[in-house]
């Protein structure tokens, strides 16, 4: 865009009356206000990420799993836009003041989120008043695969055995899990009741579950792979199974719960949202630069030692994804009885 503002006086040296000096004066001010919105916005419609770096707010806090999965995604990111992506915290209330925040920003492209299947139990739950719908999906960024874990000393070696035991001491055996009403908490609550197993379930609001279970505070978790990686790798920890679609790589090792005879997956998506309205070039290149960061070597290595699977789905797919997870979250929920207060 080529924009060219002058203004040009005309007239005598003798001094002109002061009404007339007053409207040039003004017209003066007006031009120069017009002309710098005018090249600012070209600026910005343009440039997008010039005029400021990219804030990624991630809804939970530093350290856990997907606060990993963000860095490594804002450091890809922000090679292929040409401006930092600078990874911003937001946790409380299992995700939706992170949400909340994103949701309530101007659509232009620098304020995005790392979403998952937390803004439909975050919704379904109570804890926000708007949906996934509330946002533009991007591009889908990552699957994890939950897994349930006990101690290393633990007899146990597969589902069938844990579950046993289980049935055998009706609400004798503590489950931990993330925060009530989190996918977590879902996940472990749907698939011991799908087993007619009945547990005392132990819900954390941060990541305590992983320590209160090397604690021998509670017997088993159901969490995410990267939760528990160190530990397993340690010895301290072992995995009895995957509660996912398919093995997860970093227990290559360790079998699926569908392997192991029981029907039952849940998968758990990762991928980044914009508040609703954002104008079509900026999302294209913000999809494109989430699209090419999923497809390094970088982040397939990230997936690898913190327990992900790159799993990059354009902005339409990603948003029938949601759409369809969403409805199944609803009825899980319904289902096993989970209310958030």
């Amino acid at each position: 865009m080529h924009i060219v503002c002058s203004l040009q006086m005309h007239g005598k040296t003798t001094m002109p009356h002061p009404f007339a000096q007053a409207r040039r004066r003004t017209s003066a001010a007006l031009l120069s206000t017009f002309c710098g919105l005018l090249v600012s916005g070209g600026a910005l419609a343009q440039g997008f990420p010039s005029a400021k770096p990219v804030e990624l707010v991630v809804p939970f806090v530093a350290g856990t799993a997907p606060d990993a999965v963000a860095r490594g995604l804002a450091e890809g990111m922000g090679r292929h836009l040409g401006q930092s992506v600078v990874v911003v915290n937001k946790p409380g209330a299992g995700g939706a003041i992170g949400y909340k925040y994103v949701q309530a920003a101007r659509p232009d492209g620098y304020t995005v989120v790392l979403n998952s299947n937390s803004v439909s139990t975050g919704f379904h739950g109570g804890l926000m008043p708007f949906d996934y719908n509330a946002f533009q999906p991007i591009g889908r960024v990552t699957v994890e695969f939950p897994v349930v874990a006990v101690r290393g000393d633990s007899p146990f070696n597969k589902l069938s055995e844990m579950l046993a035991y289980a049935k055998a001491n009706p609400g004798m055996y503590r489950v931990g899990s993330t925060s009530i009403g989190s996918h977590m908490h879902l996940t472990s609550l749907s698939f011991l009741n799908d087993n007619g197993v009945e547990v005392t379930h132990v819900p954390f609001a941060t990541s305590g579950h992983v320590t209160s279970l090397l604690g021998g505070h509670i017997d088993a978790v159901v969490t995410l792979p990267g939760s528990v990686a160190g530990q397993v790798k340690a010895g301290q920890l072992k995995v009895l199974g995957v509660l996912g679609s398919t093995r997860e790589p970093v227990f290559a090792s360790v079998p699926t719960a569908l392997e192991q005879g029981y029907k039952y997956q849940s998968d758990l998506w990762r991928g980044v949202a914009a508040p609703k309205g954002l104008p079509a070039d900026v999302a294209a290149k913000l999809e494109d630069a989430v699209r090419k960061t999923v497809a390094s070597p970088e982040f397939k290595a990230l997936g690898d030692k913190v327990g992900f699977l790159p799993a990059f789905l354009p902005a339409d797919a990603f948003g029938r994804t949601i759409a369809s997870e969403d409805k199944l979250i609803a009825e899980l929920m319904k289902k096993n009885g989970v209310e958030i207060k």
